[in-house]
């Protein structure tokens, strides 16, 4: 009898699942409703963009009946282990604003829907394609490419008068030229660079710039060649003589800041917009400041940071959340957002009328002579620091055997050496 009554309430157990698996399969899920909610998150855009996206999102729901957009603005510091967690846990946004280089690392977990069969050619034909490519993994891509800051050199026009300089160095080789004939000329320096770990990565990028390849398919260092020692060189011998700030070794980017604003420097390299910053703290030495566009290497490559949107694989919504993507990041919505938070857009055609409303009178202010020069440069910009785990260790590796290079400490060859050491340990 006993085994009976085991049996029915196996039975009855069964019965009860059965039930319950037809009440979930029937319960409505948000991909098939006629009402999808599409969840979106920015980094750190509220309030200060709080109309312009409102309006975005009005737009959008008008033009897409029934579709509505919960906009959600994380705080920048927040972002990573937010969007970390809700992945893992499969409670992700539907729309996310992230960077290519930390979006890549969860594009290896497969955390991103795939682009490329979803978005036609001829709709990513729109996207500068430097700029799109560094929102791809292994040839697929994972995100859409959305606003863009690039750097230009500021320059003090009456310093490099002083030492009889016409115009600004364009490359390397022409600043080390430049540095030293405005050390001997005026007494200044023509810059300051840092080579703090965890500060700017400046340096880090210049040796792209000089052709220097950093890590290896296998994430190994590959920066122990030739090129790479002479661009150690490059900085060493700067530091050695005298023509940056010994402060290079201890204080970070803002120094660079202060020094150009109190006349010291004869060249800057920043955002376009610091134009007005320089003009609001230093209005003499605003004056006399002209931008060019940022100096390279032999590579001619250019710096460009990236802002994207990603759509996680796991979203309810990928039609709806695709759609809404595309409308933040077409030509129309890009251009206004450019001019809305003073960045570059990266649809080729907003990228070209951006650039001629800032000189449709003829008479660009200074700024937008910056904005100008800066959106000049994104045919050649991209990111130039490949996408990889524990950056900041590589740039830590490479900071630390330059200092103890510039200081005597080492060779070159030994500070590269162990530089190239140092990151390969860190792998294992």
């Amino acid at each position: 009898m006993s085994r009976i009554r085991t049996w029915k309430r196996l039975g009855i157990l069964a019965l009860l699942g059965l039930l319950l698996g037809l009440v979930i399969s029937c319960r409505p899920t948000a991909s098939s409703s006629k009402n999808p909610e599409i969840e979106f998150w920015t980094m750190q855009l509220q309030p200060k963009f709080s109309d312009y996206f409102n309006q975005l999102i009005t737009r959008f729901e008008a033009e897409n009946p029934g579709v509505k957009v919960r906009w959600v603005d994380i705080p920048w510091a927040a972002m990573e282990n937010k969007i970390l967690t809700a992945v893992s846990a499969k409670t992700a946004p539907d729309v996310v604003n992230l960077n290519p280089g930390f979006a890549s690392q969860l594009a290896s977990r497969n955390a991103w829907l795939e682009l490329d069969s979803r978005v036609p050619e001829s709709v990513r034909r729109q996207y500068l394609p430097n700029i799109w490519k560094d929102s791809t993994l292994n040839g697929k891509s994972f995100g859409i490419p959305w606003y863009l800051t690039s750097r230009v050199t500021i320059y003090n026009k009456d310093l490099l008068q002083k030492a009889g300089i016409s115009q600004p160095p364009a490359t390397y080789a022409e600043l080390a030229q430049v540095a030293k004939q405005i050390k001997d000329k005026t007494g200044k320096y023509a810059f300051f660079v840092t080579v703090v770990p965890g500060d700017s990565g400046e340096v880090l990028e210049s040796f792209v710039q000089m052709g220097v390849e950093l890590v290896d398919a296998q994430g190994k260092a590959a920066f122990n060649t030739p090129k790479g020692k002479a661009t150690f060189q490059y900085w060493v011998d700067f530091y050695q003589q005298g023509l940056i700030p010994k402060e290079a070794l201890t204080q970070g980017h803002r120094r660079a800041i202060e020094l150009y604003q109190e006349g010291e420097t004869a060249l800057l390299s920043s955002g376009a917009e610091f134009m007005d910053t320089i003009a609001k703290n230093a209005p003499s030495i605003a004056k006399a400041s002209a931008t060019a566009p940022q100096i390279t290497g032999e590579t001619g490559k250019k710096n460009v940071a990236v802002m994207n949107i990603v759509i996680p694989r796991d979203t309810d919504n990928p039609d709806a959340a695709l759609k809404f993507a595309l409308f933040v990041t077409n030509t129309e919505n890009q251009l206004a957002f450019a001019k809305a938070a003073n960045v570059l857009p990266s649809t080729l055609e907003a990228l070209q009328q951006y650039r001629r409303s800032l000189t449709s009178d003829g008479k660009a202010l200074p700024v937008e002579q910056a904005r100008d020069i800066s959106a000049s440069q994104m045919e050649q910009a991209q990111v130039l620091i490949p996408t990889m785990k524990n950056l900041n260790k590589l740039q830590k590796a490479i900071y630390e055997n330059l200092q103890a290079a510039m200081l005597g400490e080492k060779t070159v060859d030994q500070a590269v050496t162990d530089a190239a050491q140092e990151w390969n340990s860190s792998l294992s």
